[in-house]
C-alpha cells in the first residue's frame, strides 16, 4: 500500500485521490491474486487431487470427490487471503475481517456437511447399511452442526463469545423442544429401530393405521418412507413404528418359503364310505396306489380279528372319499416341485359350517416372488377342484341364479309329464 501511494505521489496527486486510487488499486490487486489463488486450487491442485483418487484402487475417496468435498474446500483459499489483506484498509480492518471469518465459517460448514454426505454414501455401499441404517443419526449430526455453526457466525459478527450465546439459548430450551419434538422423537425411536433390529431398508412392512403395504424404501429421522405394491408412497413416523404395531415380513423372505394357507369347503352331503369300485379305481391313481393297498389290507385285517360284521358300512373300519381326497391332496403336494418340503405341509378338516366342511391346504411355497407364488397357489387349487369329483365329492357353491333356474325346469318339466 505504501509503495502504491508513493508513486502516484510522484505524479503530484492530492492527498484524497491518492487515498482513493490506492484502495482501489490494492481491491484490483486482491481480486486478481484471489482469482489466481482460486484458478490454481481448482485447475492444478483439485484437478490433481482428482487424478490420484480416480487412478488409486479404493473406492470411497471417489465418493468423496462426488460430494464436492475438495470443491468446498477451495472456496477458503480466496476467504484466506482476504483476512489477511484487511490489514490494508484500517478503516474497514474489522468489517473485512468478520466478514472473511464468516464466509470461512460457512464454507467449513458446507466441507463438514459435504463429508457427512460422503459418509452416509460409502456407509450404504456396504451391507450392514439394510440392518444398520445410520441416516436419521446423520442428520441429528447435521442438525448439531448447523446449530453450532449458526451460533458462532453470530457470536462473530457481534463480537461476543459463543458460550454467552450459548447460556442465552438455556432459557429457550423450551421453545427448542417444541420445535424440535419430532426430531427428538424420532432420534429416540431411529435409536430403537437400529438396535432391536426391527426394520430395515428393503424390508416388506404391512401397517393398515397408515394404509402401507410395501417395501422400506428409505429411513429418516423423522419418518419411514413404504412404496406400496401400487407404487403409491406412504410416508409413517419414525416414532410411529415404535408406539404402534406394524408386521414386518422379512421373516419370510429370509426363509425362503411363503405360506399358503386356503381352504377347499366340501359339500357334506357328497361325503360316503369308499365302495369296492371306488376303491378300484382310487388304487389306480399313482399317488395313493400304496396307500390303497395298506389301508385296505390293514382294514380287512382289523375287522376279521375283530369278527366285524361288514355288510353294514355303520361297523369296523372303511375308507371315506373326503379321507381319501386328504390323503391324495397331501401326497400331491409332497410331490409338488413348487412346494417347499422342508416346512409345515398339513391337510387339515376344520369345523363343518354353514358352508360345508373346510378341508385346509397349509404350506408353503418355495418361492417367495409374489407374482410366482399367486400362479403356484393358483395352479394347486386349480388341480384340487378338478379332481374333487373324481372322489365322489362335490365342492360347495351356494345356488347361483343358474342352478334355480334349472330347478325351475326341472320342476315345470316333472308337472307336464
Amino acid at each position: 500500500m505504501g509503495f502504491i501511494k508513493k508513486q502516484l505521489d510522484d505524479y503530484g496527486m492530492t492527498e484524497q485521490a491518492i487515498g482513493y486510487l490506492s484502495n482501489i488499486t490494492m481491491i484490483i490487486l486482491i481480486a486478481l491474486v484471489c482469482i489466481l489463488a482460486n484458478f490454481i486450487t481448482k485447475k492444478i491442485v483439485l484437478k490433481t487431487i482428482i487424478h490420484i483418487v480416480n487412478n488409486n484402487r479404493f473406492t470411497w475417496d471417489n465418493i468423496i470427490v462426488e460430494k464436492k468435498v475438495f470443491h468446498k474446500l477451495s472456496h477458503i483459499v480466496p476467504a484466506i487471503i482476504i483476512y489477511n489483506s484487511a490489514s490494508m484498509f484500517p478503516a474497514y480492518q474489522t468489517l473485512i475481517e468478520k466478514a472473511a471469518v464468516t464466509y470461512i465459517i460457512i464454507v467449513t460448514i458446507a466441507v463438514f456437511n459435504a463429508l457427512l454426505n460422503a459418509f452416509e454414501a460409502i456407509y450404504r455401499s456396504f451391507e450392514v447399511s439394510k440392518i444398520r441404517p445410520i441416516k436419521g443419526y446423520i442428520q441429528v449430526i447435521k442438525i448439531v452442526l448447523f446449530i453450532i455453526g449458526g451460533i458462532v457466525v453470530i457470536s462473530n459478527l457481534i463480537g461476543q463469545n459463543p458460550l454467552i450465546i450459548l447460556s442465552g439459548l438455556g432459557a429457550l430450551s423450551a421453545v427448542l423442544m417444541l420445535i424440535f419434538k419430532d426430531s427428538i422423537l424420532g432420534l429416540v425411536a431411529g435409536v430403537q429401530l437400529s438396535s432391536n433390529d426391527m426394520v430395515r431398508v428393503g424390508d416388506w412392512i404391512e401397517m393398515p393405521k397408515y394404509n402401507a403395504d410395501g417395501d422400506v424404501i428409505d429411513i429418516t429421522l423423522n419418518t419411514v418412507k413404504v412404496m406400496n405394491f401400487d407404487k403409491t408412497i406412504t410416508m409413517i413416523p419414525s416414532y410411529a413404528l415404535i408406539s404402534d404395531s406394524f408386521k414386518n415380513w422379512r421373516g419370510m423372505q429370509a426363509s425362503g418359503g411363503r405360506r399358503i394357507k386356503r381352504s377347499v369347503y366340501i359339500d357334506t352331503n357328497s361325503i360316503t364310505f369308499c365302495t369296492e369300485e371306488m376303491l378300484e379305481q382310487f388304487q389306480k391313481i399313482h399317488y395313493l396306489t400304496e396307500y390303497i393297498t395298506t389301508r385296505v389290507e390293514e382294514i380287512k385285517a382289523y375287522n376279521l380279528k375283530h369278527q366285524i360284521n361288514t355288510e353294514s358300512k355303520v361297523n369296523g373300519r372303511h375308507l371315506t372319499n373326503i379321507g381319501v381326497f386328504r390323503v391324495y391332496i397331501q401326497q400331491y403336494l409332497r410331490n409338488h416341485p413348487k412346494i417347499h418340503q422342508n416346512m409345515t405341509l398339513i391337510v387339515r378338516q376344520l369345523a363343518p359350517g354353514e358352508n360345508g366342511l373346510p378341508l385346509e391346504i397349509y404350506a408353503f411355497a418355495n418361492d417367495i416372488n409374489w407374482g410366482v407364488y399367486e400362479s403356484i397357489q393358483a395352479d394347486i387349487f386349480d388341480h384340487i377342484f378338478a379332481v374333487a369329483p373324481k372322489f365322489g365329492l362335490r365342492p360347495f357353491q351356494n345356488p347361483t341364479g343358474y342352478d334355480i333356474a334349472r330347478i325351475k325346469e326341472s320342476a315345470e318339466y316333472a308337472r307336464e309329464h
